[in-house]
């Protein structure tokens, strides 16, 4: 499919959508107002007044092309509206995670230098209040929601969103003509937001994207998956990252479809069922998830039950690769007894899932797949804007990320001596190019214009021939790509062989009793694990065998439990090289979380952290070797 728009900036989008929608009564997104209540529809026209209402308030301020703006909040509609305003006017869009704490969004509001600050709920209002003096260029706290705190209400700096719309409304009629010579100042060169990585070590650092590195990124996309006027999805992952962004935002309303908000990341399968998107975005944390309800219901029930479930997979996999015949009526069987009530879970309308953000496990691919919910797995990075490579919607290869998206070239650069060894553009399909493992490189009209200010930590990613190193580790595979690793990950152990932990521990969380993995083994004769239990069950299952114990601290402590990890762990070795396997493992009492400094705003692992904070656990567990 195609824009159903033509648009060479972010701010064309919105003008010609505007247009094509006008007088329709097309609902563009949709809301709850609470939890008990249903799915509220906002149509194009009433977005389009209060994007105008709040570029007016902007020129009335004094806002101008390039200003920064920054915006703490969670998805939802207010978001939206302050981002189309601000590329409407040609100003930059900063948007933060809201599980950053108030130093972090300091040092970005700093170093972005941004003029204005939207924040949503009393818990983001305090952080602005909190930091607000100490960020000189900010002139202005808006908030989304009223002030639930009588001292809140006194903040003379702090006014609210709705205030600022009827300002905006009111002076609409003389800033018109201003809003239109700023829209027509707007390049696609120009600069439209600044995407701080969240970086799993050091300060996060602002990636340019210039409305041409989106706009290329967005039309690429929309070439390779399908979205129509009649889809709609459900945004949850956060939209200050550049998947969301790109992806579940920007693509999504090019391609005419609805984006209902989902209440909070916490009520997503809740929220499915509500909304009954047709595609749904999400990292494979999600699929994990799902699978391991699944697996959790199918080993609590008697055998018959789990028979008929193996062969429903076997069934659903070998119609998913095209055979068909007895095999057809069989599926249907297979759909009744076991995959419907999945489908009824996701709403009953998913044309397909779209994965991203991290590697998805391929026991866990293979199991949607055989579900009839078919999942395209895609890669790329913030600095990329962020889509490099996608699968293509029944030509999905499990274990890859797809073809390289129409656009783009990806080079795979040998690590002994730095040469190019493979290279694809995303014209190209080959179905006999293999290669060996490199990193991964990429040029294109994505690539981000560098980072904010800082022009050596440029220099670093982007080479002289116009490459951007990813610091990925893959190859490909018949054209398909396949990343092994982040390169910094790997881990050489005391024989000298490469290990990379992702994979180990993609296939470590499939297990239904394993929350998270953190693999460790650097210089060492063998790989172990850090493993936080999935809590839930383990107190299920302390209930059925009638553990005692204290605390969950104790309770993985008990030799039952244990012996639960150790089979499980068993089982996982016969499909890892014996260099892979693990050997030796900890159960961890606490989770590994944002708050604690160990994962990311996007949840990836910050694997310095949690070797630093762990270093006596784990090197208790190599001292038993001597």
């Amino acid at each position: 499919m195609s824009s159903v728009v033509p648009f060479e900036t972010l701010n064309e989008l919105f003008i010609n959508l505007s247009h094509k929608n006008k007088g329709k009564n097309k609902t563009v997104f949709a809301r709850k107002p609470g939890s008990q209540e249903p799915y509220v529809s906002i149509v194009w026209e009433t977005f389009t007044d209060d994007v105008n209402a709040l570029a007016s308030y902007f020129i009335s301020s004094g806002v101008e092309k390039g200003d920064r703006i920054a915006i703490l909040s969670e998805n939802r509609y207010e978001w939206a509206v302050v981002d189309m305003a601000i590329q409407l006017i040609g100003a930059v869009n900063v948007a933060l995670y809201t599980s950053q704490p108030s130093n972090q969004c300091e040092y970005i509001l700093k170093d972005s230098e941004a003029c204005l600050f939207f924040v949503s709920t009393g818990i983001q209002q305090k952080k602005a209040i909190e930091i607000f003096e100490n960020c000189t260029d900010l002139q202005k706290v808006i908030a989304f929601d009223e002030p639930k705190q009588e001292a809140f209400k006194k903040v003379e700096f702090m006014v609210m969103f709705q205030d600022i719309l009827e300002e905006g409304r009111k002076s609409y009629a003389e800033n018109q003509k201003k809003i239109e010579q700023a829209r027509k100042k707007v390049k696609p060169e120009d600069m439209a937001t600044l995407i701080y990585t969240s970086g799993t070590t050091g300060k996060p650092k602002g990636a340019i994207q210039t409305h041409h590195n989106i706009v290329s990124n967005v039309l690429a996309c929309l070439n390779v998956i399908d979205i129509s006027e009649e889809d709609r999805t459900l945004s949850f992952l956060p939209l200050c990252h550049s998947f969301e962004r790109t992806g579940g935002y920007y693509a999504v309303l090019a391609g005419g479809a609805e984006i209902y908000y989902a209440e909070s990341v916490d009520t997503v399968a809740k929220n499915m069922v509500e909304a009954q998107p047709t595609i749904v975005i999400s990292v494979p944390r999600l699929f994990e998830k799902i699978y391991n309800l699944v697996q959790k219901s199918i080993e609590d029930g008697p055998e018959t039950k789990k028979k008929i479930f193996n062969w429903a997979i076997d069934i659903g996999d070998k119609y998913a690769n095209g055979k068909r015949g007895l095999i057809s009526l069989q599926k249907k069987l297979a759909d009744k007894l076991v995959f419907d009530q999945l489908k009824k879970r996701t709403g009953g309308r998913i044309k397909f899932f779209v994965s991203g953000g991290a590697a998805l496990s391929p026991d866990i691919g293979t199991f949607f797949m055989a579900a009839g919910l078919r999942i395209i797995e895609g890669y790329g990075l913030t600095e990329t804007s962020p889509v490099i490579a996608a699968n293509h919607l029944g030509k999905e290869r499990i274990g890859t990320v797809g073809y390289v998206i129409p656009g783009v070239t990806i080079g795979i650069q040998r690590l002994e001596d730095s040469k190019i060894i493979a290279e694809l553009s995303g014209e190209d399909y080959p179905s006999e190019l293999s290669s060996v493992e490199g990193e991964i490189l990429c040029k294109g009209p994505n690539v981000m214009k560098g980072y904010w200010n800082k022009p050596e930590a440029t220099a670093e990613v982007i080479d002289s021939e116009g490459w951007f190193h990813t610091g990925d580790i893959g190859r490909f595979n018949e054209g398909y790509l396949q990343i092994t690793d982040r390169l910094k990950h790997m881990i050489v152990n005391a024989g000298g062989k490469n290990i990379y932990p992702g994979p180990i521990e993609d296939l470590l969380k499939t297990s239904m009793y394993i929350e998270q993995a953190v693999v460790v083994g650097e210089k060492k004769n063998f790989m172990s694990a850090l493993i936080v239990p999935d809590f839930d069950r383990l107190k299920e299952i302390a209930a059925q065998r009638n553990i005692t114990y204290k605390d969950t601290g104790d309770l993985i402590k008990n030799d039952e439990i244990k012996n639960i990890f150790d089979r499980e762990l068993k089982s996982f070795s016969k499909k890892l090289a014996s260099h892979e396997r693990i050997r030796r493992y900890r159960l961890l009492n606490t989770e590994f979380s944002v708050e604690s400094g160990e994962l990311t705003p996007t949840l990836k692992v910050k694997r310095r952290v949690i070797e630093s904070k762990y270093k006596d656990l784990i090197n208790s567990i190599y001292d038993e070797e001597r």
